[in-house]
């Protein structure tokens, strides 16, 4: 029997590493133009792999997003749209980590999850856990993750968030305590652990999630100095977009969550969350170098990906939760190995992507049955290509809906029966809304036809004898004791975190 180098090649199984990180705009690479911003380690490994600019999250938020990607399966059938906390993962979708386990593979996955319960594997023989310090109040939950015992036992308990800053907080600051504290940098070196740990019998499915670039924005000093002597550029915002009070009623509520409006703020929350960034590319460099040194390197499949994106006060939005660019594209890179068929590599590929796509893709190219559940596509084959991403969020006033389809992406807003249209081919970065002029009048009407063919449960009551016609009208207004509304502004100042 052979060992070392060539033990998994000779058994004709590859190892794969899929990677997610948290809430990092699909257009924000070094690779895509992006002169101001530092992802080296990314850029690189588009070289060698191939980056999907076209790639989506059709539910834009945490949860959802999530339970798409190891699921392979859309909300409508997960069963979540609404950012459900406490929603199992449905026993009948057999997920990512469990079909690599089922066919002989050690799944582990590392960092963020985001399920119920929060120590559910779902499928992974084991996983080393980061929650962020989310607990749920209920019997028999989890009252530290794997993240908070570690500090702890460095002798630091309580003082993960003594930084002050929150999960949904754009003020910056640089981290606190010694860089190795960092969850950036635990969540990498625990990562890497796990790669040294392998069952060398076995080919391997690592999951690593970094709850990065998220907030809070506390990159270590170290990559903030890495902006220093570069310009941050300011957020772009639209004609449409100049004017926040007549936006439509779900992004008139989401521009009344932050109040960052001086130059000062909106340059330092940029260059904060670039610097975080760039923490997590950097992270990933010292996972592929441990996969190199482990003579792993040619024999495992490299994947990555976000659950969402972030608007970064672009259109004067933060966030993600609705569909413009900047927070339902996502970045997607996948690196094959140099044996592997059906992907080439240094090369873009423009179709029209999904976050479910991700599981079947990943199982074809390690030759593996992909379960009859799977509702993404392979990506292995040119061939395999879907007219347009359908996207839904939210069901109630909040509730927004997406065609993406060639050149044109229509929003709806079923708070007074708006539409948005923008031509992101010729403007990705949605300057124009091209929903009111004559001559866009058949593209507009096709997308809303796909868009009607979408809809199911809740969302007939938007229509009429066939035809949409929302909601009525109503104007938003920003009240202290509505939930998550004005967030900065609010009495019980959710953004504050400190000593636990």
């Amino acid at each position: 029997m052979l060992k070392g180098k060539n033990y998994d090649r000779v058994h004709g199984k590859r190892n794969v590493l899929l990677i997610t990180v948290d809430q990092w705009p699909g257009n924000l690479l070094g690779c895509n133009g992006k002169e101001n911003f530092l992802s080296p380690t990314l850029d690189e490994l588009t070289k060698v792999g191939v980056r999907f600019v076209n790639a989506y999250s059709p539910t834009p938020v945490c949860i959802p997003a999530r339970r798409e990607l190891m699921t392979g399966t859309c909300s409508r059938t997960h069963g979540d749209r609404k950012f459900k906390e406490f929603l199992e993962m449905p026993e009948n979708l057999p997920t990512i980590a469990k079909t690599f386990s089922n066919n002989g593979y050690q799944a582990c996955g590392v960092g963020k999850l985001h399920v119920y319960p929060q120590r559910d594997r779902i499928g992974f023989d084991d996983v080393i856990l980061n929650e962020e310090g989310r607990k749920v109040n209920f019997p028999n939950e989890m009252r530290e993750d794997d993240y908070t015992r570690f500090i702890n036992r460095e002798g630091f308990t309580g003082l993960d968030y003594g930084h002050g800053m929150s999960n949904n907080n754009y003020l910056t600051r640089p981290w606190h305590l010694p860089e190795y504290l960092h969850q950036t940098s635990w969540t990498s070196r625990q990562m890497c652990e796990q790669i040294l740990r392998r069952d060398p019998t076995k080919p391997a499915f690592w999951y690593c999630g970094f709850t990065a670039p998220h907030p809070p924005i506390v990159p270590p000093q170290v990559f903030l100095d890495m902006y220093n002597d570069m310009e941050i550029d300011s957020p772009h915002v639209g004609k449409w977009a100049r004017d926040p009070e007549h936006y439509p009623y779900a992004a008139q509520y989401y521009n009344s969550l932050y109040n960052l409006k001086t130059a000062k703020y909106l340059r330092e929350a940029r260059k904060g969350f670039y610097a975080s960034c760039t923490q997590v590319d950097y992270a990933i460099r010292s996972i592929i170098g441990t996969l190199r040194e482990e003579k792993l390197l040619d024999n495992t499949i490299i994947a990555i990906t976000s659950d969402h994106g972030e608007m970064l006060g672009n259109h004067n939005l933060w966030g993600k939760n609705n569909f413009y660019e900047d927070s339902t594209k996502v970045p997607f890179i996948i690196v094959p190995t140099l044996d592997a068929e059906g992907l080439a590599f240094n090369t873009t590929d423009d179709r029209l992507v999904e976050l479910k796509d991700m599981m079947p893709t990943l199982l074809g190219m390690c030759d593996l049955a992909i379960p009859e559940t799977v509702e993404g596509i392979s990506l292995l084959d040119p061939n395999n290509r879907r007219d347009y991403v359908y996207g839904e969020l939210w069901e109630d006033d909040r509730a927004t809906r997406m065609i993406r389809k060639d050149r044109y992406k229509l929003i709806y807003y079923p708070i007074g029966n708006q539409f948005q249209l923008f031509d992101v081919v010729n403007d990705p970065d949605e300057m124009l809304d091209l929903s009111e002029g004559s001559e866009y009048k058949a593209v507009k009407q096709e997308l809303i036809v796909i868009l009607k063919s979408n809809l199911y449960g809740s969302d007939f009551q938007w229509m009429k004898n066939g035809e949409l016609v929302g909601q009525p009208a109503k104007p938003f207004h920003y009240k202290p004791t509505q939930e998550n509304c004005g967030i900065l502004n609010n009495r019980d100042l959710l953004l504050q975190r400190g000593i636990r």
